[in-house]
C-alpha cells in the first residue's frame, strides 16, 4: 500500500520498503549480468556507467515513489530530485558497476531512507548471492531477517581488511601508501569493488574492517548504517577527515585507525 504525504512511515516500514525494492532491483540486475555494455563515463575513463544502471535507478525511483508519495531522491545516475515530504531516498542502483560489466560476482543494490535529512533505514541486496542486508536506526541489523553482529576479533594481525580505490590517479598513489603500511600488520587485504557489500560484510563478520576514501554518499549510506547497527565502529566523511569511510570490529579499531587515518596519526581525530 502506498504511503500518503500526510502519513510519515515508521523507520521499520522504511526498512521494509528499502529491502523489498532493493531485492526486486537486484533481480533485474542479475538478469543483465554478462550482457551489459558501457553507455558512458563520469569522473574518468575508468568510471563507467551502463544503461542498466540508469534503467534500474528509474525502476527504483518509481517503486519508492509508489510507496511514499512526495519522496526526494539522491541517486548515482539521475542526480537529486526534491520532494514534498520529509522522506528521502539515497540510491545506488548498481554498486560495483565495473564488476557488473566484467561479470564478476561482487555487485549490489543499495537504498537508504532518510527522514528530514537523517538516515534512518537502509537495505543492501547482494545481486549474485541473493542476500539482503537491512537495518534501521536504533533497531539493529539483519541479513535475510536474522540478526547479525560484527566479528569479535581482537588482533589486527588476525583480521581481514577490505579497501577500495579512487578513480583519481593521484589519490590512488596515496591509497597505495596506506596499503603498504597496513599489509604487514593485518591477516590480509581484499579489494572487491563494492563499498556497500564490504560494509555489510563487516556487519556480519565476514570482514573485520573496511576503509576507503573518495566515496559518494550513495556508496555508503545504507551500508554504513547496517555496519553501525551491527556493532561496528563507523566513520563517514566529515570536515577534517579527508573523506574517509571506515567500519571495523570494535576491538581492532584503536590499532587500525592510526594506520588508515592521517589525522589520527597526527593526533587530530575529528569528533
Amino acid at each position: 500500500m502506498s504511503q500518503g504525504q500526510d502519513e510519515a512511515p515508521s523507520d521499520h516500514r522504511l526498512e521494509v520498503i528499502a529491502a523489498e525494492v532493493a531485492a526486486k532491483a537486484a533481480t533485474i540486475v542479475r538478469g543483465a549480468i554478462g550482457s551489459a555494455s558501457v553507455a558512458g563515463t563520469k569522473s574518468s575513463a575508468t568510471d563507467v556507467v551502463t544503461q542498466v544502471d540508469i534503467d534500474v535507478e528509474e525502476f527504483i525511483r518509481g517503486e519508492l515513489t509508489g510507496e511514499c508519495n512526495g519522496s526526494s531522491f539522491v541517486g548515482e545516475e539521475l542526480g537529486h530530485e526534491a520532494g514534498s515530504s520529509g522522506i528521502g531516498w539515497i540510491v545506488d542502483p548498481i554498486d560495483g558497476t565495473v564488476n557488473f560489466l566484467y561479470d564478476l560476482p561482487v555487485v549490489a543494490v543499495s537504498i537508504a531512507a532518510t527522514n528530514n535529512g537523517e538516515i534512518v533505514a537502509g537495505a543492501v541486496s547482494d545481486v549474485l548471492r541473493g542476500e539482503t542486508f537491512t537495518a534501521r536506526k536504533g533497531g539493529g541489523a539483519r541479513r535475510a531477517g536474522g540478526s547479525i553482529s560484527v566479528s569479535d576479533q581482537r588482533a589486527l594481525a588476525l583480521s581481514l581488511v577490505a579497501t577500495g580505490f579512487s578513480y583519481d590517479a593521484e589519490l590512488r598513489a596515496e591509497q597505495a601508501a596506506t596499503i603498504a603500511r597496513l599489509l604487514p600488520l593485518a591477516r590480509d587485504i581484499r579489494c572487491m569493488g563494492s563499498a556497500a557489500l564490504n560494509l555489510c560484510w563487516v556487519a556480519c563478520g565476514r570482514l573485520e574492517a573496511y576503509y576507503e576514501r573518495d566515496l559518494k554518499v550513495y556508496d555508503h549510506a545504507a551500508g554504513a548504517l547496517i555496519a553501525a547497527e551491527a556493532g561496528a565502529e563507523v566513520i563517514t566523511p566529515v570536515d577534517g577527515n579527508s573523506d574517509l569511510v571506515a567500519a571495523a570490529a570494535p576491538h581492532i579499531w584503536p590499532e587500525l585507525r592510526p594506520i588508515i587515518d592521517e589525522h589520527a596519526e597526527r593526533g587530530e581525530i575529528p569528533s
